[in-house]
């Protein structure tokens, strides 16, 4: 068999295409959060603040919940390793400042077809290794159930719900750095 060096160089263009592709990526993972040259995170606990807003309810656990869920978030888009002493690169914290139920339409007989549970979070961001990436930003996300729902009953779902958008519009605002 006669030495082809045209195919012989597809071959490793074809192997090392890939290998520059991956390397290329840099310091960004799969879901594309850019932690730079951060390794530790910390997300300070959320208290729930959200009875000092008009109309809004309090709900037991939700601070807890809720901070549980943007930690184990970036956890799981990111490489980084989860602190609590104070001593991270980057540092999230903030309060649940709305949490309440909202009529959203109504029925012929004047009463409502459907609610709007809403909560709302204000979240401080620092990055102690690019400080221009800080903020201090409000995010909010709702979940409509039909009215004559009690919300125990749909409460696990929805806040599964609100969680998977504020935590993935958090983890945007202060990981996807296009």
């Amino acid at each position: 068999m006669k030495f082809n060096p045209l195919r012989y160089l597809k071959k490793v263009v074809l192997f090392l295409l890939p290998m520059l592709l991956l390397f290329a990526c840099g310091v960004y993972n799969f879901t594309g959060g850019n932690v730079g040259e951060a390794e530790t995170f910390q997300v300070s606990y959320f208290q729930n603040y959200a009875t000092q807003s008009p109309g809004s309810t309090f709900e037991p656990g939700l601070d807890r919940d809720f901070t549980q869920a943007l930690q184990n978030r970036i956890q799981d888009q990111t490489n980084l390793s989860l602190v609590n002493n104070g001593n991270t690169d980057l540092l999230y914290e903030g309060e649940i400042t709305e949490y309440k139920i909202s009529p959203m339409s109504a029925t012929a007989q004047q009463t409502a077809a459907q609610n709007r549970l809403t909560m709302r979070v204000k979240v401080r961001f620092y990055n102690r290794l690019k400080e221009d990436a800080a903020f201090d930003q409000s995010f909010s996300f709702f979940y409509d159930y039909p009215a004559d729902t009690q919300l125990n009953a749909i409460k696990s779902e929805a806040h599964e719900v609100i969680f998977e958008r504020l935590t993935q519009d958090i983890f945007n605002a202060s990981l996807a750095d296009w």
